[in-house]
C-alpha cells in the first residue's frame, strides 16, 4: 500500500492535530478546500468541529449551510465533533437533537472525538480503509481538468468502484476510453485490482444504452 495521504484545508491550523497526523505517518498536504477540513479520498471529506464551534454554528445557522454544501460535493461526508462532555454549554438534549437532525436531514454521521490525537486516529482509520480500496484524496469538487488526460481520468474515475488511481491504471493499460469501451470482462481483468464485478460495472457504463 502506498503512503497514506490526506489533504488538509490551509485554514485548519490545529497544530496538535497536524502533528498527530504526521506522527501516525500520514502525508498531510495543506491546500485550499472549497468545503470541509480533511479530504480523505475522492468521495470522503471530514468537517471537524470543536464543541464550541459546533454550538455556535447551531445558533447562527452556519452548520446546516455547511452540511448542505458538503453533502452536494462529496458522496460520503462525515462530521467529527471534538471535545469532552464537560466542554458543552448547551443541554445534552439540545446537542443530541442537533446530531440526530444532521443524520436525518443529510444522512451525515457525526463521530465524537476526545481531542486532537483521537481525531487523528479516526482520520487514520478512515484513510486506511478508503485508500486500501485504491481511492485517494482528489479535489473533484469545483475542480476543472486542465488537460485531456484529466478529463479522461474523471470520466473513468466516476464509474462506481473505480476512483482516480484505478482510472489511471486502466487508461495506461488500454490507451484510450474508446479502446477500453470495446474490452470484455477477461481483458478488463488483466488490469491490477480489477475483478469481475468492477469489470462488469465498466462494461455496463461504457457500453450501455441511455434510456
Amino acid at each position: 500500500m502506498d503512503a497514506i495521504r490526506v489533504i488538509v484545508d490551509q485554514r485548519e491550523r490545529n497544530i496538535a492535530l497536524l502533528k498527530a497526523l504526521r506522527d501516525y505517518g500520514i502525508d498531510a498536504n495543506m491546500d485550499t478546500l472549497d468545503i470541509g477540513d480533511y479530504l480523505i479520498s475522492d468521495r470522503l471529506c471530514v468537517e471537524r468541529k470543536t464543541v464550541a464551534d459546533f454550538e455556535k454554528s447551531i445558533v447562527d445557522g452556519r452548520l446546516f449551510d455547511q452540511l448542505d454544501r458538503i453533502k452536494n460535493a462529496y458522496e460520503r461526508p462525515i462530521v467529527i465533533l471534538e471535545g469532552s462532555p464537560e466542554d458543552f454549554r448547551f443541554k445534552h438534549n439540545v446537542i443530541n437533537g442537533a446530531i440526530v437532525s444532521v443524520y436525518i436531514r443529510y444522512g451525515i454521521p457525526v463521530i465524537t472525538s476526545n481531542g486532537p490525537e483521537d481525531t487523528a486516529s479516526i482520520i487514520l482509520t478512515m484513510a486506511k480503509q478508503e485508500q486500501n480500496g485504491y481511492r485517494e484524496p482528489t479535489k473533484k469538487n469545483g475542480k476543472r481538468a486542465f488537460s485531456e488526460q484529466e478529463y479522461m481520468e474523471n470520466v473513468i474515475g466516476n464509474i462506481p468502484g473505480i476512483g482516480p488511481k484505478l482510472a489511471r491504471l486502466l487508461l495506461k493499460h488500454f490507451g484510450s476510453i474508446e479502446v477500453m469501451s470495446r474490452a470484455d470482462v477477461k481483458e478488463l481483468r488483466k488490469v491490477d485490482k480489477i475483478g469481475k464485478k468492477k469489470a462488469e460495472s465498466i462494461m455496463r457504463i461504457l457500453g450501455g444504452h441511455y434510456e
